[in-house]
């Protein structure tokens, strides 16, 4: 295998979610150097965006500093931007960051970009119904959620109608979307029941809509009638067979079974339907002739290696093969394997058999103290379903501190219903939208010599988003009035 010109072997991964972290942290002690490039600054526990987006953890619980987690990996660089091109051949990732370019060479290549949401070819409904993949998404919902419940106090306060800012609906009945509906009916009847005057919180209206028939299609027909009917109990309407056809502003138009459309009025939508895995799958198919599927997911060898290029490893949501599901412990346990073979190879080891999954379960929280876990052939649900999701979860957290920090949180909310964190800003509900106006988003915002023009035109921008932002949230107010 070739080596850099330092004689040590050079491994680029891409990505800091779980594929990329524990492949990083399984090479700790190989005699190899390592350059994470991910574009965000953070690892991300995805599983509990929605509690960051409902209240319960703050995004640092869940989002530890890579740098943070990586120091004391002295063989480890980590490197902030946006991966745009792979070169196969010249074994070559460039990335950027606002604006800046950067190559970085590579004798073996762990891809791990993960997913984003997918629209199912309706992009535009982002605008409206923004996903849960992000710490951002999960601020701009925060933003949304508490919002929706300020600005009805204000427009019931003068006599006007606000059922359409108390209709809070979720689309997609996977974990995700049940998780997220259960928190805003809890935060509706529990957290917020008193802190009003105009409105009465408990009044708001939480959907869960998808176009299956039932509720956690993973977890088989009895824990997803148990799941329905617990989320019905806590005041979810859950409408199956429900496909949505269009999102706006105002509402969303689904289309039932029988080809009947029916509009609902609501200000807040949270899209939870559906994944798209990341466009680099497609920038390596189109080098190595590999197959795409139609969710973008990369025909890999049974090793996880990229057919044509041994040493190129894709693991996690991005990789299709045997029907793998995409959940954490996939990208764990394909990162682990590919980093022992980078070990073995460099040793000259044999290689391993191909790689085989091992399936932990799957688990979901209904509400507080209800929850649902599939693990092999048991099936559990109810308060002891909910004490293993509890610990499974606690477990996998990123460090002592944030595992202290998120008990912490947790005895709070569940034995007193209380949520430290509602704070919402402005910012949060609109900087995503109005950066998206600009051509070229946040680097439009950055000055640099010959490249993006001078300070005074920097401030411009800078002015133009602010303005935009405000336009919008004008706007907003506007038609909610």
């Amino acid at each position: 295998m070739n080596t850099t010109t330092n004689g040590r072997h050079q491994v680029v991964v891409i990505g800091s979610g779980f594929g990329g972290l524990f492949g990083t942290k399984a090479l700790r002690r190989a005699d190899v150097d390592v350059t994470m490039i991910a574009k965000t600054t953070h690892h991300l526990f995805q599983p509990l965006l929605y509690q960051v987006a409902t209240g319960i953890l703050s995004e640092g619980e869940i989002a530890p500093a890579t740098r943070e987690v990586l120091s004391g990996q002295d063989n480890a660089t980590v490197l902030l931007g946006e991966v745009t091109d792979i070169d196969l051949d010249a074994r070559t990732v460039t990335h950027h960051v606002l604006g800046r370019r950067t190559v970085t060479s590579y004798d073996s290549l762990l891809v791990a970009a993960g997913a984003g949401q997918s629209y199912f070819g309706n992009d535009h409904f982002a605008e409206f119904a923004p996903g849960m993949k992000s710490i951002d998404d999960a601020l701009e919902l925060r933003g949304r959620i508490f919002g929706a419940f300020e600005l009805a106090e204000v427009m019931a306060g003068k006599g006007d109608d606000v059922d359409h800012l108390l209709t809070f609906v979720v689309v997609g009945a996977g974990p995700t979307g049940v998780e997220m509906a259960g928190q805003i009916a809890e935060l509706s009847r529990k957290t917020l029941r008193k802190d009003f005057r105009h409105i009465n919180s408990r009044d708001a209206r939480v959907i869960l809509v998808d176009a299956a028939s039932q509720v956690l299609p993973p977890f088989g027909a009895t824990l997803g009638e148990k799941s329905k009917k617990a989320l019905e109990d806590l005041g979810v309407e859950v409408q199956l067979g429900a496909m949505v056809t269009d999102v706006d502003e105002r509402g969303l138009e689904v289309q039932d079974k029988s080809g009947q459309k029916r509009r609902i009025e609501s200000v807040t939508k949270i899209w939870a339907a559906g994944v798209q895995a990341s466009s680099i799958g497609k920038t390596l198919a189109e080098q190595s002739g590999a197959s795409l599927d139609r969710a973008g997911r990369i025909g890999v060898n049974p090793d996880l290696t990229l057919p044509g290029y041994p040493e190129v490893f894709v693991v996690g949501d991005m990789i299709a093969l045997n029907n793998l599901p995409g959940v954490a412990q996939v990208a764990i346990q394909g990162a682990k394997y590919a980093a022992k073979e980078i070990k073995g190879r460099l040793t000259d080891q044999p290689a391993q058999k191909p790689f085989k999954y091992f399936d932990k379960g799957s688990m979901a929280t209904i509400s507080r103290f209800d929850a649902v876990a599939l693990i092999g052939k048991v099936k559990l649900s109810g308060f002891i379903a909910w004490l293993m999701w509890l610990g499974v979860h606690l477990i996998y957290l990123t460090g002592f501190k944030n595992q202290f920090t998120a008990l912490i949180h947790w005895a709070v909310t569940f034995l007193s219903n209380d949520r430290s964190q509602r704070t919402a800003t402005e910012q949060q509900i609109f900087a995503r939208m109005a950066l998206k106006r600009l051509p070229k988003g946040a680097t439009e915002l950055v000055s640099e010599p010959g490249t993006f023009g001078s300070d005074q035109r920097r401030a411009e921008l800078e002015a133009q988003a602010l303005e935009e932002a405000r336009l919008t949230d004008a706007g907003v107010r506007g038609r909610a009035s």
